[in-house]
């Protein structure tokens, strides 16, 4: 049983008794004190000041002087500029998840101009990998994946163009505000752009037992995901500490989380969102209506077949539901409630048996005749227009919407007062203004929140992006808890420079490239990450930033660049998910693959199929973070795993035999050329003189145990991608 399931039953267990206390503490009127009216995450965004500091020749850029003001007012001074060779492989990994090229290396080291590095960024800025890479970290935000969860784990066939909907933004900067609208409401704010139905995917990606039969509890978990997701996501606030109660630590009321909840009260999922223009659905239907029109005598055999073992499943499964459920599928359409509706919808997958299903079931003659009509059916194949393309996205029902409660100690069926539409009542105590979207069936709740959040006068939004950005270049945030800026968060180490840059990020237009280029652009992250024992005596965490944060790639990078320096990558981009082999032994419930051409299996990390039960074995070795809850942070751990994972994964040894065989390709090279050859490959820069003697001794050495300087030279090259330089950002 699911960790939430059994939560829910343990809470269920117990309701009974408290329900007397959470009635009077959904219905108290709450005032907040005034520590929690003035914490630092509600207030609103104002530009400060630049400081000023005493040495304002180490100044490149505004950030530079917010951190060099820190850092003197503690008596420390910033690291020297890391050396080129180091800055280029850095914000090439950082960037774009890959490693530069020999050439790229070549280039940047000739080029003797003040704006070499400032090329440099801009390259890498407009290069489709930088989509890629960062599109990675907003997947976790958004635990994305490709399969339910739970223990079928049933493949969601096309989510994957939600992963492609967030790499497109960002290779394109689309603004942020319209990012967040497309993610909450795009059906309902851009009706008509295909990109806008596939960005509602956001909240399509909840784990779900999709075979629950309490469908009004299914519903409620749904929504608690949606709303818990939501708030972390884009505000960066635990709201669903208030599902039960009143939060404990911030100022958020219980009764807030159902007033967050009601603006999805009237969402289901829907799977089927045509992509296509309307003339090219109205050549589909015309295409279509010529098959129909040939086939329907064959088809209507087929389904006469079928009629009777398809009214027995469908008995079957509806049997399995409780009487509400059932009275809500029988209700005439014009009877049904707006709950009903919710219902009918989350009940109609389940009371719908697939032709195969119930051919399975037949015997006998009418087995026989069955399969001869599918071969003359297939006979007219040619005809028959393909499938028009579909996204998993979230809409409304109608536009009128179920009501929403306060639940007692959040329990699904425990009512309590009725509420509206809300924020958080410490910043908006009102309901939000709510209007049908005219031309489109919705109820418009979705908008009004998704204009709350993309609004430059939210406090929380710009500034939570900007963290989550800050923290991926230099390994922690500002705030080093991006999902959590409430109190039990970590606070900002540099407020006035998280609202300085916030206030910009709107001002630039909520451009993310932007925002970006004026990080890579700035000393403070452009320092040597050297250790100095007098600067860590007083800062040990790093927080002030007086040297750049040594990190860990995640596996995905680490797996990226493999296949880059090894020559194999693919870059093709887009496309449903790929399925690299699997070690022996490994089990997945729900399938995998294992037959992908070769070439697939050698894109980039982000396309590979995310199954939610089973995560990509080298991933997982490396951090990957669990998909069923939204990630921020991911958790860095150094384990004999990972060790054991780069030295005996088949993969990566085939891939330090590529390794070889490129640095080998040219003939006569002597064994130092191809020791410096296979640095430049993997590390960016040149061997040292002493790194040189090293790797001949080794290569003398292995020949002998090896058996031949071929498989000498594959264990060099399987040892250079083992290594920490390889495998850390420096």
């Amino acid at each position: 049983m699911h960790p939430r399931q059994i939560l829910a039953l343990t809470l269920a267990a117990g309701a009974v008794s408290l329900f007397s206390l959470a009635a009077s503490e959904s219905t108290t009127s709450k005032s907040f004190t005034a520590q929690q009216k003035r914490w630092w995450a509600f207030q609103p965004v104002v530009q400060p000041t630049v400081p000023a500091v005493k040495d304002s020749s180490w100044i490149r850029n505004e950030i530079d002087a917010f951190i060099l003001a820190k850092l003197e007012e503690n008596e420390l001074r910033p690291n020297p500029p890391a050396g080129k060779a180091t800055l280029l492989r850095r914000a090439t990994l950082d960037v774009t998840g890959l490693a530069p090229t020999p050439e790229q290396l070549r280039d940047f080291l000739n080029d003797t101009s003040p704006q070499a590095f400032e090329k440099v960024v801009d390259r890498l800025l407009a290069s489709p990998a930088y989509g890629e890479r960062w599109a990675r970290h907003w997947l976790d935000v958004a635990r994305y994946a490709d399969s339910e969860g739970f223990k079928s784990d049933e493949t969601r066939p096309n989510v994957w163009r939600y992963r492609d909907y967030v790499i497109d933004s960002f290779n394109h900067d689309k603004p942020y505000d319209r990012f967040v609208q497309e993610q909450i409401a795009g059906d309902e704010m851009f009706p008509g752009s295909p990109s806008a139905l596939i960005a509602t995917g956001f909240n399509r990606h909840f784990p779900d037992e999709s075979n629950a039969r309490n469908l009004m509890q299914r519903r409620q978990e749904l929504l608690n995901d949606v709303t818990d997701t939501v708030g972390s996501a884009f505000m960066a606030m635990t709201v669903g500490c208030a599902r039960c109660h009143d939060h404990k630590f911030d100022p958020i009321l219980h009764k807030d989380y159902y007033r967050l909840q009601a603006f999805f009260a009237n969402t289901r999922a829907e799977d089927n969102l045509v992509l296509a223009s309307a003339e090219r659905k109205q050549a589909w239907e015309q295409k279509n209506a010529v098959w129909e029109e040939k086939t329907a005598a064959i088809r209507s055999e087929m389904a006469q077949i079928l009629r009777q073992k398809i009214a027995a499943l469908y008995k079957e499964s509806f049997d399995k539901f409780p009487e509400e459920i059932q009275d809500a599928v029988n209700t005439a359409a014009a009877g049904r409630t707006p709950i009903q509706w919710h219902m009918y919808y989350k009940a109609k997958p389940q009371l719908a048996p697939s032709d195969g299903a119930a051919a399975a079931k037949l015997r006998g003659a009418e087995q026989q005749r069955y399969s001869e009509l599918k071969r003359e059916l297939a006979q007219f194949e040619s005809i028959k227009p393909e499938p028009l393309p579909v996204a998993q996205g979230m809409i409304d029902n109608s536009d009128a919407s179920p009501k929403t409660h306060v639940l007692a100690v959040g329990v699904y069926d425990a009512y309590q007062e009725e509420v509206q539409p809300g924020f958080l009542t410490v910043l908006d105590p009102s309901n939000a203004s709510v209007a049908p979207p005219a031309g489109i069936r919705s109820s418009g709740r979705r908008t009004a929140l998704a204009r709350w959040l993309s609004s430059p006068d939210n406090p929380l939004t710009a500034r939570v992006m900007v963290n989550r950005i800050w923290l991926h270049h230099f390994g922690r945030g500002i705030s080093n808890s991006p999902n959590d800026f409430g109190a039990m968060g970590e606070r900002p180490s540099h407020r006035e420079l998280l609202d300085w840059l916030s206030a910009q990020f709107v001002k630039d237009g909520w451009s993310m490239k932007k925002m970006h280029r004026r990080i890579l652009l700035s000393n403070a992250w452009q320092q040597s990450s050297a250790f100095r024992e007098d600067a860590a005596a007083k800062d040990s965490g790093n927080k002030l930033v007086w040297r750049f944060n040594r990190q860990r790639l995640e596996g995905e990078t680490i797996r990226d660049s493999m296949l880059q320096v090894s020559g194999l990558l693919n870059a093709k981009m887009g496309g449903p998910g790929v399925f690299p082999p699997l070690p022996p032994g490994v089990v997945t419930r729900g399938g995998w693959n294992q037959h992908e051409d070769i070439e697939d299996t050698h894109r980039r990390s982000i396309y590979t199929f995310v199954r939610r039960n089973t995560r990509y074995p080298m991933f997982e070795a490396f951090d990957m973070p669990d998909t069923h809850e939204s990630c921020g942070r991911r958790t860095t751990t150094v384990t004999s795993t990972q060790a054991l994972e780069l030295l005996n994964n088949e993969q990566v040894v085939g891939w330090a035999k590529a390794l070889a065989q490129r640095v080998r390709n040219d003939s006569g090279l002597a064994p130092q050329a191809q020791v410096e050859r296979a640095y430049r490959f993997a590390f960016s820069r040149a061997p040292s003189e002493q790194e040189i003697a090293a790797g001949l001794q080794f290569l003398d050495k292995q020949s002998g145990i090896a058996g031949s300087n071929d498989a000498a030279f594959l264990d060099f090259c399987h040892m250079l991608l083992n290594s920490n330089e390889f495998v850390y950002l420096n």
